[in-house]
């Protein structure tokens, strides 16, 4: 999907459809849209993507975790090391990497070749 303000929207699509097909409990289909929703969203605002960019988006059902591949073209990011310095009181984010590291395991991390990809892993229960 493109690294822009339509992928942010596609990718929570595809998320949406992803958790109708594996027939996903709704709290657990919501916590994944939102978790998706918020790393997409994040590459495109804060990750300074080239123009033209691409974001991929691979959803696999393991069973009693969902999990998450995302690739970007972004600044190089690993949330394992970030830190989290509260809220942005004045606009009103600032808590999306929170939420992702609470409802997902961040599996693996790499950089290679220009490209961020992240592991992430959901469990269902």
């Amino acid at each position: 999907m493109a690294a822009d303000a339509a992928g942010v929207v596609r990718a929570l699509g595809l998320a949406r459809a992803f958790a109708r097909r594996a027939a996903l409990a709704e709290p657990a289909a919501d916590r994944l849209a939102a978790v998706v929703e918020e790393w997409v969203a994040n590459v495109v605002e804060h990750g300074a993507p080239p123009p033209r960019s691409r974001i991929v988006l691979r959803l696999d059902h393991g069973g009693c975790h969902i999990r998450v591949t995302l690739s970007d073209a972004g600044r190089p990011f690993d949330p394992r090391v970030a830190a989290f310095d509260g809220p942005n009181l004045d606009r009103g984010g600032g808590v999306g990497l929170e939420l992702v590291r609470a409802w997902a395991t961040v599996a693996d991390y790499r950089r290679r070749a220009g490209r961020n990809r992240l592991v992430l892993v959901m469990p269902l229960g």
